[in-house]
C-alpha cells in the first residue's frame, strides 16, 4: 500500500519505520528543514528538556545515549531522534522543507495529496493511505492583545515560547513571559541573565512536581509507574483501582497530602507567595508540570517577578516606553512577550466538510483510540495522545495502525467506537476542566492507553512485566516485543517467514 504520512516527529518516524518495516511504500512530508517535530531546531527555545529521564523517553529498541544527561536538552532530543531516522534508513523517504498545503479524498478512497517543496511551485501524488502525525502542537496559540498593533510599531516584540530561539535578543530588555507551565518557566529561567527584567504572568498557578522529592525520591517512582497513573482515576476502574478509588480512598487521599505536604515545603511555595488554589491532586488534570530548576531560587531573589491571578488587559506606549497593563491595574515594563500558552491542534491542508467528519459540535478530534476517525476511509492519526510516554505512545500507535491495515485488529462495530469515542471525550472534558486540547491530551493515564492498543493488537507485554511497572517506572524496552509479535503474527497469516 502508497501510504502518506505528514510530520517528522516522534510519530511520524516511528510510523514510517513501522509500516515500511510492514512492506507498505511510505512517504513522509515535513515542512522544516529537520526531523524532530516539537523536537526540531525551529523550535529549541532557550532552557528547553525533557520532562521525562532518558530511560522512560525513547523508542523501544533504541534507548538514548548513555552520554546524555538524565534530563536531556531539546537539542539532544533531537540529534536522537535525528539519528534514530539515520539508524533504520528513514531519511531517503522524507521529504524535508515539504509542507502539505492540501490533501483531498476521492471517491474510491484514494488521496490526492498537494505539497510545495522549498523554492517550488506546488506538486501533487496519489496514495492509497493517509496518516496524519503533524502533532497536538501544530500551530502556537498566541492571544490578542488589545494594543499589539501600536506595540509592535513601536519596537515591542510578540511570540510564542517556541519562537524565541535566540537569548541575546533578550539582551538588557525588559520581558514578560505569559503562564506557568512548563516552557514558560523554561524560558523565564534561560533568559533571566539576558534580560533587565523578568516577569512571569499567571492566570492560574499550578502545582509543580520536583524532579526529586524531599530532593532525594525521583519523581518517576511516583508518577511513572502503574500505581502513579491508578491514584487518579480512569474512566473504567479496574483491579486495584478500584480499590484506591473506593474502599481505599483514604489511603490514597494520604499519600497525594503527604505528596502536598512535602512539596509545599521543598518549594518554599508559602513564602514565595506561589501556593496554587485547589489540592494536588488537580495536578492531573492536564498536565504535570516539572519545576525548572533555579526557576524558584530566581523568584526567591527577586530575579523573577510572579504575577499570580491575573493577565495582560492591553499593551500600551507610552512617552516612547513599552509596558504591559494587568487586569490588576498594574502596569509593568515590557519590551518582549513571550507566550507559553499551548498550542492549537489543527488539520488546515483538510477540507472543512471532512474536519467536520472528523471533529464533534465542540471542536474535538473525534477518533477511537485516538488514532482512528470512524467512518473515514483510509486515514489515520499517530501522536494525538498527549503522554508521559511519548515516544512510547506513538510507536504503540503506529502498530495498531499497522495491525489494522493487515487486517489484524479486533475492533467493535463503528457505533459502538463513536459511543466509546463520545463517551471517552465528554469524561476528558470533564475531567480536565476543558483543558483536554480538543480531546488529544490523555495524561496521566498514558499506560492505559498503551494497554488498550496492546488488547485491541491481542498482544501482551506480559503478567509479570506489568506487575513491575506497578512498582518501578516504565521502561520502553520492555515493550519492543511488540513489533517483533505482530510481524509474526501477520507474517504468519500470509505465509511469510517469521519475523526473528
Amino acid at each position: 500500500m502508497k501510504i502518506a504520512i505528514i510530520g517528522a516527529g516522534c510519530a511520524g518516524l516511528t510510523t514510517a519505520r513501522h509500516l515500511r518495516d510492514f512492506g507498505h511504500d511510505v512517504t513522509v512530508f515535513e515542512k522544516v528543514h529537520d526531523v524532530g517535530g516539537v523536537w526540531s531546531t525551529t523550535r529549541l527555545y532557550p532552557g528547553v528538556s525533557t520532562q521525562n529521564g532518558k530511560d522512560t523517553y525513547h523508542l523501544s529498541d533504541f534507548p538514548m545515549p548513555k552520554h546524555y544527561p538524565e534530563w536531556p536538552s531539546g537539542q539532544q532530543v533531537q540529534a536522537y531522534l535525528n539519528t534514530y531516522a539515520d539508524q533504520f534508513g528513514l531519511k531517503p523517504l522524507i521529504r524535508l522543507s515539504t509542507p502539505v498545503t492540501h490533501a483531498a479524498q476521492g471517491a474510491d478512497g484514494r488521496w490526492t495529496v498537494t505539497f510545495q517543496p522549498a523554492g517550488q511551485a506546488e506538486q501533487t501524488d496519489s496514495f492509497d493511505f493517509l496518516t496524519i502525525c503533524n502533532g497536538i502542537f501544530s500551530a502556537p496559540a498566541i492571544p490578542d492583545f488589545a494594543g499589539a498593533e501600536a506595540f509592535k510599531s513601536a519596537g515591542g516584540t510578540i511570540c510564542h515560547s517556541s519562537e524565541f530561539l535566540d537569548l541575546e535578543q533578550a539582551r538588557g530588555k525588559h520581558v514578560v513571559v505569559i503562564g506557568y507551565g512548563k516552557s514558560s518557566c523554561d524560558v523565564a529561567v534561560g533568559l533571566v541573565d539576558s534580560a533587565a527584567s523578568m516577569t512571569v504572568v499567571a492566570r492560574e498557578l499550578i502545582w509543580k512536581m520536583p524532579k526529586k522529592l524531599a530532593g532525594v525520591l525521583n519523581y518517576k517512582y511516583l508518577f511513572l509507574t502503574r500505581m502513579g497513573e491508578a491514584l487518579f482515576p480512569y474512566i473504567r476502574l479496574q483491579g486495584v483501582e478500584k480499590f484506591l478509588h473506593g474502599a481505599g480512598r483514604p489511603v490514597r487521599n494520604s499519600m497525594l497530602g503527604s505528596v502536598q505536604s512535602v512539596i509545599t515545603k521543598q518549594l518554599k511555595l508559602k513564602q514565595r507567595g506561589a501556593l496554587p488554589r485547589g489540592s494536588f491532586e488537580r495536578i492531573a488534570r492536564s498536565t504535570v508540570s516539572l519545576v525548572t530548576d533555579g526557576f524558584f531560587d530566581l523568584v526567591e531573589k527577586g530575579r523573577i517577578t510572579i504575577k499570580r491571578d491575573t493577565a495582560i488587559d492591553q499593551l500600551v506606549v507610552e512617552g516612547g516606553r513599552r509596558f504591559a497593563l494587568l487586569k490588576t491595574g498594574e502596569k509593568i515594563p515590557a519590551d518582549i512577550v513571550i507566550c507559553g500558552t499551548g498550542w492549537r491542534q489543527e488539520v488546515p491542508f483538510l477540507d472543512a466538510a471532512l474536519q467536520a467528519r472528523i471533529m464533534d459540535d465542540r471542536g474535538n478530534f473525534r477518533l477511537y483510540r485516538c488514532i482512528l476517525p470512524t467512518g473515514v476511509r483510509n486515514l489515520a492519526f499517530n501522536g494525538y495522545n498527549s503522554s508521559f510516554f511519548s515516544p512510547l505512545s506513538a510507536e504503540m500507535g503506529a502498530l495498531w495502525i499497522a495491525a489494522h491495515l493487515g487486517g489484524a485488529l479486533d475492533l467493535p462495530s463503528e457505533r459502538a467506537q463513536l459511543e466509546a469515542t463520545d463517551a471517552r471525550l465528554r469524561w476528558m472534558e470533564d475531567r480536565t476542566e476543558g483543558k483536554h486540547a480538543r480531546g488529544t491530551n490523555i495524561i496521566p493515564f498514558s499506560m492505559h492507553q498503551v494497554d488498550e492498543l496492546l488488547e485491541d493488537m491481542g498482544l501482551s507485554i506480559g503478567p509479570m512485566q506489568r506487575f513491575m511497572e506497578w512498582q518501578m517506572p516504565v521502561k520502553p524496552g520492555a515493550y519492543a516485543r511488540v513489533a517483533r509479535d505482530l510481524h509474526r503474527r501477520l507474517d504468519s497469516a500470509e505465509g511469510k517467514p517469521a519475523m526473528a
